[in-house]
């Protein structure tokens, strides 16, 4: 009887394992979030009004989340000037932003880009885990 006993605790605890390795593994096939970061200048505000939707409709294309923050206020805290103006989207990974800003769709939006908008920097940013 104990026997029959310890052999269904070995199995319990067996099956625990297992089940806490497959978690592990799961886990480490997830891509961290990343976010990119594009702090511009707005050139013409007709052109960038025409600009937005297209830009918009592009990124959720490729899956990317636009945070709308381009009319949002930017304050100041630390080091040189703030940026006129700051455009934030939520990438699933690094990758698929990093794949987005090199597509063919992303280059088509240049010339409307171009009128609406002078672009100072743009990166993209992982986040940790």
């Amino acid at each position: 009887m104990k026997s029959n006993f310890g052999i269904a605790m070995a199995m319990l605890a067996g099956i625990a394992i297992g089940a806490v390795a497959v978690q592990g593994l799961h886990a480490q096939g997830a891509k961290p979030k990343a976010y990119s970061v594009s702090e511009s200048e707005v050139l013409d505000a007709s052109a960038l009004a025409a600009y937005l939707p297209a830009a918009r409709k592009a990124i959720e294309t490729a899956h990317g989340r636009a945070l709308r923050t381009a009319a949002g206020r930017v304050v100041q805290i630390e080091g040189g000037p703030a940026p006129k103006s700051v455009g934030i989207v939520e990438w699933d990974s690094l990758d698929d932003a990093v794949a987005f800003y090199k597509s063919k769709a992303w280059a088509e939006l240049a010339p409307q880009r171009d009128k609406a908008v002078k672009v100072a920097q743009r990166y993209v940013v992982e986040v940790e885990r």
